[in-house]
């Protein structure tokens, strides 16, 4: 869901602890074990995990119901070590931004491709679902509106939330609250499923812009982005690449300002 304040519509760390047997070996280790993770992080910046390279497929298909190249897309993402549980998330999570009809499609797809896989001995992973009960009532909202405004950047505003605000709650309560609570898809996943839906998505690149600039925000880099960018080029086709061009563009040109 963009955030963008006047063009909005209906997206860990890892804490390593030693113990060691003396003060020189512990300080070695914890030096040592302090430089592999800055490796792995600063590597990570900069290249998508091959998981992570199938999703914004996984969505550009999904939003324009190419049930082939869908087919082949969660065939992609299973491949490379996403869940069944992951793998549906994305899908469930993306009828806020291409609506019902195509979600309930690609999860029909989704099944079809599990069923498949298993008769050919493959078992998928089956991942795990929400580790913990979704709020409800005023906790849901004000757990809605700090995630808003975690991903936009401040607290979402404009004129069109003044002439419809019931558009802004729904956007706080249900999917900045009710999908984004789910933590079973960590938030770089589902920017990476939405920008790949919108690039796909004619007409609605200010709200690709606005996820860009969310996708930057909870962590992703220019470079694993535009390595999104290949990726639609290379399995997708060239206007949902220019799209997704321009709106990084755009997007890396506003974050310096």
């Amino acid at each position: 869901m963009t955030t963008d304040a006047s063009k909005s519509r209906p997206y860990p760390a890892l804490m390593v602890l030693c113990l060691s047997l003396g003060v020189m070996f512990s300080v070695t280790t914890q030096a040592a074990e302090a430089s592999q993770t800055m490796t792995r992080t600063q590597a990570s910046a900069e290249t998508l995990s091959s998981q992570q390279q199938a999703i914004p497929l996984i969505a550009a298909f999904m939003a324009t119901s190419d049930m082939p190249s869908l087919n082949a897309a969660l065939n992609q993402g299973l491949d490379a070590g996403l869940t069944i549980s992951e793998t549906r998330e994305i899908l469930v999570q993306l009828y806020a931004y291409v609506g019902f009809p195509r979600s309930l499609n690609a999860l029909n797809e989704l099944m079809t491709v599990v069923q498949m896989r298993k008769q050919r001995g493959i078992e998928d992973a089956p991942g795990r679902e929400p580790s913990r009960a979704t709020p409800t009532g005023d906790d849901l909202l004000a757990a809605g509106t700090a995630n808003q405004t975690k991903i936009s950047g401040s607290p979402v505003k404009g004129p069109v939330f003044e002439f419809a605000p019931v558009i802004n709650r729904f956007l706080q309560t249900h999917l900045f609250g009710d999908i984004f609570e789910r933590d079973n898809l960590d938030w770089q996943s589902r920017e990476l499923a939405t920008v790949g839906a919108l690039a796909a998505t004619p007409g609605v690149e200010s709200q690709l812009r606005s996820h860009m600039l969310a996708s930057l925000r909870v962590g992703l880099s220019a470079a694993q982005l535009r390595q999104v960018i290949e990726q639609l080029k290379k399995h997708g086709d060239a206007q949902t690449a220019e799209r997704a061009n321009t709106a990084l563009t755009q997007a890396l040109e506003a974050s310096v300002k």
